[in-house]
């Protein structure tokens, strides 16, 4: 019994690779996120990014319980993309460890998925 055919494509460990994604990042103002958002989907990156305003951020840094309002941007992209948003945010970012996190999109309408496509720089 193999794989079918609507199945993303195997990745090179032979596990089943979920091509589209959501990177999570957090900003600390607008100027930042614009700056960040437009970058992204100007190089062909992103095919879309949401900015959620005024999320509020707990954690722990530097043995200290700080809280922040920041700024929320859900980037739309694939996983062949994922290095070059990473490596472009940390360019872009001001903080010393940006939150950067990928999460797998299971589903999705079908002709959302390959807009998306359709916007990112060919690997």
């Amino acid at each position: 019994m193999g794989i079918p055919a609507e199945f993303p494509p195997l990745s090179d460990k032979g596990l089943l690779f979920n091509m589209h994604q959501i990177i999570f990042c957090t900003c600390p103002d607008r100027e930042t996120a614009e700056k960040i958002a437009r970058h992204l989907v100007q190089s062909n990156h992103a095919a879309c990014i949401n900015i959620l305003p005024t999320v509020t951020s707990v954690f722990q840094w530097k043995n200290a319980i700080e809280m922040e309002q920041e700024l929320l941007l859900l980037i739309k992209t694939r996983a062949d993309h994922f290095a070059a948003v990473e490596e472009q945010i940390k360019s872009l970012h001001p903080y010393e460890l940006p939150e950067i996190i990928a999460v797998s999109i299971d589903r999705g309408l079908p002709d959302y998925l390959k807009w998306i496509d359709s916007c990112l720089v060919t690997r």
